[in-house]
């Protein structure tokens, strides 16, 4: 068969894979006297050899050849595509798409990230963006100002909570999504945008020349409840909405403020609300459990690799000092999720809080992100975490020591739960452990009052329920 250079080059990158590789895969052979003729497998009925069973393919490893004529085998059906599709196709897309396969195959977590993709990634893990500092929500289609982010262009300009945006740059807003309207307001730092607001009591429209700046997003957002005049309480609630770079240091400032508002004297208690927390960095999960904690392991890791095997611990420092002695409750539900998970673990298995609300996601993997230069990165799933206590909570979850659901509205009731990491098809699987096959529920009512799970904790820290899981009790 006429091999193309396509072929050639792929076989020829086989055979260049270093051979220090090739040798870690293959075991010791026994000493002469040890070694006994390999026994033939048992014959069929039919006097034929059965085919190897899946589990014995995989525990064997295959022949080099094989793999370099699998290599072969995608460059001629490349070939094809290229030759005789009915449309000329994109040769990058094809190999991207290609690649994409190979990564998605594995599980449903390890995936190819294109170039823009891999910068909107880095944007979100960062938790920072070039953009105005102004937090939106939309009403009935209309753009409207929750509130200008101190110190940022949005709040040095005069931009001010309830302004109507209407137009970017002249260009109307109505009938653009959210998404549209914030992206447009996004962009390279330095660069500039006119924004047209309409503001109650004001007759003509504002024009604001803003320029865009390096916008931290907030992670963390905190009131204060309980008690019989609004943000006079004695219960800190403290809701992290995804550990990106800024998720201890939102923590770290939450607490500081609350303490400074309350003239250094300790709430009477602290909600951390990880309800619908996707997780994010591993490491922000690891600083912000040590915040809670004085000591001890935060989560264990282990991968195929001794590099992808560690053990994170929290050490004594002044924050853990300063709210030692507060309760801590923390807020789980259905979409609690990996990192979410770790911290919520961490607490629980160490005594320092109690769990209210319902089972979490179960994403028990870590997945690292591998550049590949120009070419975007790779995320690929290279380890397994565990608590403290040795759990794995992978496709399982964590269950909270007090369980309370929400009311769910006669509208949503059936479409409010997700099974979590154990519905999704291809998910990593560990041999033996339970895996969870019922929902749990990702519903949280906007107003706070109707926050079953919430009140209940606010009840609970302020003594109007009890149970003997709270407070927590370390060991």
């Amino acid at each position: 068969m006429r091999l193309t250079p396509l072929r050639v080059a792929a076989i020829i990158l086989a055979l260049s894979l270093p051979a220090g590789l090739l040798i870690a895969q293959e075991e010791p052979a026994p000493a002469p006297q040890e070694q006994a003729p390999p026994a033939e497998p048992a014959p069929a009925p039919s006097g034929e050899v059965p085919e190897p069973t899946a589990e014995e393919n995989a525990a064997a490893p295959r022949d080099p050849l094989e793999i370099y004529a699998d290599l072969n085998l995608f460059g001629e059906i490349f070939d094809r595509i290229r030759a005789e599709y009915v449309d000329p196709p994109d040769e990058k897309e094809l190999i991207r798409a290609a690649i994409q396969g190979m990564l998605t195959s594995l599980d449903p977590h390890s995936g190819y990230l294109p170039p823009a993709d891999y910068d909107d990634m880095r944007e979100d893990t960062s938790g920072e963006f070039g953009g105005l500092g102004i937090e939106v929500t939309m009403e009935e289609g209309i753009i409207k100002v929750v509130s200008p982010i101190d110190d940022t262009p949005a709040a040095k300009a005069g931009i001010m909570a309830n302004d109507l945006i209407i137009e970017l740059d002249g260009i109307q807003v109505q009938g653009l999504t959210l998404d549209e309207a914030v992206a447009k307001m996004r962009g390279p730092i330095g660069t500039s945008i006119k924004v047209t607001v309409f503001r109650e009591g004001v007759d003509k429209p504002l024009d604001f020349e803003l320029t865009r700046a390096t916008i931290a997003m907030r992670a963390v957002r905190w009131t204060m409840e309980g008690g019989t005049e609004e943000g006079k309480g004695d219960v800190a609630v403290l809701r992290l909405s995804r550990f990106s770079e800024q998720a201890f240091v939102g923590i770290e400032k939450a607490l500081k403020d609350i303490y400074e508002q309350r003239d250094g004297v300790a709430p009477k208690g602290i909600i951390l609300d990880l309800r619908n927390n996707p997780g994010g960095l591993v490491d922000q999960s690891v600083y912000v459990a040590d915040a809670f904690l004085k000591q001890g392991a935060v989560v264990l890791t282990r991968g195929r690799i001794p590099e992808e095997s560690a053990r994170y611990d929290a050490q004594p420092d002044t924050l853990d000092a300063m709210i030692s002695d507060v309760p801590l409750v923390v807020l789980i539900n259905g979409g609690s999720a990996s990192a979410a998970e770790i911290v919520a673990g961490a607490l629980q298995d160490h005594k320092r809080a109690t769990l209210v609300g319902t089972r979490s996601f179960g994403k028990g993997s870590v997945q690292s992100i591998i550049s590949l230069g120009p070419d975007g990165a790779m995320r690929l799933t290279t380890a397994r975490y565990y608590t403290p206590n040795n759990r794995s909570i992978q496709a399982l979850g964590i269950t909270p020591d007090i369980e309370i659901k929400q009311v769910v509205p006669a509208e949503f009731q059936g479409r409010d739960e997700i099974i979590g990491e154990a519905g999704l098809a291809g998910h990593i699987t560990i041999e033996g452990q339970e895996e969870t096959s019922v929902g749990s529920s990702v519903y949280v009512p906007a107003e706070k009052a109707d926050d079953t799970q919430l009140q209940y904790a606010i009840r609970l820290i302020d003594g109007a329920e009890t149970n003997p899981a709270y407070p927590a009790v370390g060991e």
